[in-house]
Order: structure tokens, then sequence, then C-alpha cells
């Protein structure tokens, strides 16, 4: 068993551990090499994990979904990721200086390209959160992403400044065909169901953070303000940057006065300008002590 930087053990994948049966990868390489004959070129022949449209089937959708779930979970936890910060937000906020590429008039043009402040403030968060991350040897507080371009590549951009590990959770979308180039090569992942992905998202996540975004913004936000409200996942601090933004996209105070959400439930969120804001929130909530900046 390997050990990390600490001097604690890091647990080993399963395929290093080899029993006295032959394994699936032998096995795999051995169908591989057969004679071409009418029965070894039928897919009945195929082994059943190596065949791709055998494993495509609708009757193997529970089969895909625990894949999905157990790939990334056993990946993060052979590298010792124990938790994790996950930052959502939009994927056509450009960074500041380029064009906004997304943008379909000129309204949008001037809207995006003003928010690559945000691009900024993601960066310089996910600096933060990973120059702390390396004092708990990279195993809590790892910057996670959806791994796409906008805020997304800013947060693992930051992360990639200082040298930290950094999480990449993909999914094939028409515009998102690649991850971003600051996502760690070995903790880039892609999925085909929302719903596992929303998973790894919530599973470490020491806290989430969310940037101005659209619907998948959104639906990610409310997918985590839900779970915490219900009291199905313990709270966090979920912080959103731009308060102007997210109050005049959500009148979250008018829900309140409805009655459709709980006075209190609006004290879920913490709003926030800058990255030292948002580290603020979550180094009280954990009880961190941040250094002083030297004069």
């Amino acid at each position: 068993m390997s050990m990390a930087k600490n001097g604690k053990a890091r647990r080993q994948p399963v395929e290093t551990i080899r029993g006295p049966l032959k394994d699936s990868h032998s096995d795999r390489q051995s169908a591989a090499c057969v004679p071409l004959t009418p029965q070894t070129q039928s897919p009945s022949y195929r082994l059943a994990y190596a065949d791709d449209d055998f494993m495509c089937r609708e009757e193997l959708r529970p089969v895909r979904l625990q894949l999905e779930l157990l790939k990334t979970e056993m990946v993060l936890a052979e590298r010792g990721i124990k938790s994790t910060v996950v930052m959502f937000g939009g994927a056509r906020i450009p960074a500041p200086g380029q064009a906004a590429w997304a943008a379909r008039n000129d309204v949008q043009k001037r809207n995006l390209e003003a928010a690559s402040v945000f691009y900024d403030e993601a960066r310089a968060f996910a600096r933060k959160c990973s120059e702390f991350s390396a004092t708990l040897d990279y195993q809590e507080y790892v910057v996670t992403t959806g791994g796409g371009p906008g805020v997304m590549e800013a947060g693992n951009r930051g992360a990639a400044d200082v040298g930290a590990p950094t999480i990449g959770l993909n999914i094939v979308l028409p515009h998102e065909q690649a991850p971003n180039a600051f996502v760690t090569p070995e903790l880039s992942f892609n999925f085909h169901y929302f719903a596992i992905r929303k998973m790894h998202f919530l599973m470490r996540a020491k806290a989430i953070v969310i940037f101005p975004g659209g619907f998948g913004t959104l639906d990610e936000m409310f997918e985590a303000i839900t779970l915490i409200q219900t009291k199905r996942m313990a709270p966090i601090p979920l912080i959103l940057f731009g308060k102007q933004f997210w109050h005049r996209i959500i009148d979250f105070d008018s829900l309140a006065e409805f009655g459709t959400i709980a006075p209190e439930d609006v004290d879920l969120l913490n709003f926030v300008e800058t990255a030292d804001e948002a580290w603020e929130v979550i180094a009280r909530t954990y009880g961190i002590n941040t250094p002083e900046p030297a004069l």
C-alpha cells in the first residue's frame, strides 16, 4: 500500500490485488486474438463486459448508472481525496480581454464581457482553496468544477496556478466536447447521466460556490439548496457571487413573503463579491485560521 505525503496509507486500486483466478484483462486480450470464424465474429461470442453494443442496451441502464457512480468514486478514493469545494457558474462568461463567444447580440456581448470580473474572482478563489488544500496534502478542499469553459475554466485554472490537483466533471453536451486545459488529466471525468454527475458534485462537498450562470447553474444551485432545506444533506456554505445579479434574477425574499419557503431559508445563502469574502465564509464555518498577509 502506497503512502501519502503525510505518511498515511493510501488506498490501492482493486486491480493490484491478484488472486489465483485468471483476471479479466488477460481474458479480454486473449479473446481479441482468437481465429476469425463465423462463430467468433458473432456479437454473441463477445465477452459481455467488453461488448460495447451489449453495454449500451436499454436493459443495462442500471449497470451503466452503477458504473458511472463507481468509476469516479474509486478514482477519487484511490487518490485520497476526502472533500471538495464545488464551483458552479456560466460557461459563457469569458476571461478578461476575450470576446464573448456565445453572445447573440450587442446587449449579450456587453453583459457577458462585463461579467469577466467573475472569471478573475473565480480564479482567485480557487487559488485560495488550493493553497489551503496544499497544507492538507491535497486531500481536502480540492477545487471541483463541471470541467467546461467560462467560470469552470477559471476555477480549474486557479488551482493549476498554484500546482494543485483539480477535478473536472464533464458531461456530453453539444458545446463542451472536451474538458478545459486546466483540469488535472487523472481527475478528468465524463458522464452520460446528469443525476450521477450531480451526486459526485455533492458527495464530498465542503462548500458550494455559485457564480452567475444559466439554466445549468440554476439547476445545480437549486438542487443543492433543496437538499439542505429538506435536511437530506448536511448544511454546508452556499456562496453566491454577485448579489446584484442574483437578486435581479431571483426574488428570494418574495418567495419567503409569499410563504412557499420559510423566512429562514433565505439565510442558507451567502452573497459575496470577492474571493476574499467567499473564503472568509468557509474559514468561519470550519474554524480555519487564515494567516494575515505580510506587510
